[in-house]
């Protein structure tokens, strides 16, 4: 992957608009517990608001300059504010991020299933909330972050990110194998499994099974499997080559119908579908931390 980059954050400041995005796979050995980090830097263009979608993963932002403006949370009890690092839990509604111009970070997405592992406590206890990620961390943060800030390029800042995330990994043994195994179902299936099918295939009662689901994750099945169906549909809808139709788009990934598509865009986006991607679709690129993962399930993880 060829990517030209600039200065590191705290240089003298560049001459023009700059504007750069790198995403990157991590280590092999972090890969059971991050999909990928994306770095972003932008300088000297437009300001504009970014709609943080539900996606099956957490989020965790490291900035290098500005902080993060969260102008407004999933949960609309949290009021709007200023973050240096976010560590944001599963959700059900938008995010909604702006810039005046300017915004540098790197965000990771984080497999929900290893919080216990990364962050020492179940994805559960993060959902639908934004958090400042040293509430979770404590100091190991401001490390980190000031590691990413020295580095030099995007390769360094990624390395240093491999290193210390490899410290930081502790498998804890805590995550039951019945959610492990529920969980890759609903990713393999693009969310199409009904939960008594679940249950079954785990051999827990429905109740259990959403019990202990959502302590884990955040969201019961069937809300992981709406969050699953919906981030399988926007990005296939975003896809730099032409996106199909959205009556195919409805059928392809597993919703009854175009009208169907419709209402759960809304409901999970807070806009239709058409405005979403005249918003924010491959011709706007207007942020650069847009969840922009790789699609489909990523390997198991050490839970």
């Amino acid at each position: 992957m060829t990517e030209e980059f600039t200065m590191a954050a705290g240089a003298a400041p560049e001459r023009g608009p700059v504007d750069e995005a790198v995403r990157v796979r991590p280590a092999t050995a972090l890969r059971p517990y991050v999909a990928w980090y994306a770095g972003y830097r932008q300088r000297g263009l437009p300001p504009a608001l970014h709609r943080g979608l539900p996606s099956p993963y957490l989020t965790f932002i490291l900035t290098l300059d500005e902080p993060l403006t969260m102008a407004g949370h999933p949960d609309p009890a949290q009021p709007p504010g200023r973050y240096a690092t976010l560590l944001g839990g599963l959700h059900t509604a938008p995010a909604l991020i702006s810039h005046d111009g300017r915004q540098s970070g790197i965000q990771l997405a984080v497999h929900p299933l290893a919080a216990r592992a990364l962050f020492g406590l179940p994805a559960g206890e993060l959902s639908g909330l934004d958090v400042p990620a040293e509430a979770v961390l404590g100091a190991t943060v401001a490390h980190l972050r000031e590691a990413v800030q020295e580095a030099s390029d995007w390769p360094e800042r990624f390395a240093a990110l491999d290193g210390a995330l490899l410290r930081l990994a502790r498998p804890s043994g805590r995550v039951p194998p019945e959610v492990v195994q529920a969980w890759s179902a609903l990713r393999r299936s693009g969310g199409a499994l009904p939960v008594a099918v679940l249950a079954r295939e785990t051999g827990w009662s429905g109740r259990h099974l959403l019990d202990r689901f959502r302590r884990e994750t955040g969201l019961s099945p069937k809300a992981a499997a709406r969050v699953i169906r919906f981030d399988r549909a926007r990005r296939l809808l975003a896809a730099p080559a032409a996106a199909p139709r959205l009556a195919e788009l409805a059928a392809r990934c597993g919703y009854a119908d175009q009208a169907h598509l419709a209402r759960e865009f809304r409901a999970l986006a807070g806009c239709a579908p058409s405005a979403w991607l005249a918003e924010e679709g491959p011709d706007a690129a207007k942020f650069r931390n847009v969840q922009a993962g790789a699609d489909g399930p990523g390997p198991e993880w050490e839970a």
